[in-house]
């Protein structure tokens, strides 16, 4: 039976901020956002631990929720949509220079 390639924990991160973002704000209900954004960071957190281990996994979970906090500040600075692609690509870059790339 042919295995079903894992989804790049660098896409479940940074999409779960996406589709968050998009979900809040296309619903007006920022706590559906949030789900989204927990349950795909929540999702890419065991491949994280199994690859570099619970502090690096830690760290990685930090840096989703620290990017999600820094994206209200920086989209007053150049707008929520591009707020929400920086830190994104940001996440993005980092699970995979820490995680996909060695899987």
């Amino acid at each position: 039976m042919a295995r079903i390639p894992a989804v790049p924990t660098s896409l479940l991160a940074a999409g779960s901020l996406v589709g968050g973002f998009a979900l809040a704000q296309a619903t007006k209900k920022r706590q559906l956002g949030g789900v989204v954004f927990a349950a795909g960071t929540a999702a890419a957190i065991p491949q994280w631990r199994k690859t570099i281990g619970i502090g690096g996994a830690a760290a990685l979970t930090g840096l989703s929720i620290g990017a999600m906090g820094a994206s209200h500040p920086l989209a007053k600075k150049i707008g929520a949509w591009p707020s929400v692609a920086v830190v994104s690509s940001a996440v993005a870059l980092t699970a995979w220079a820490a995680v996909d790339r060695r899987a």
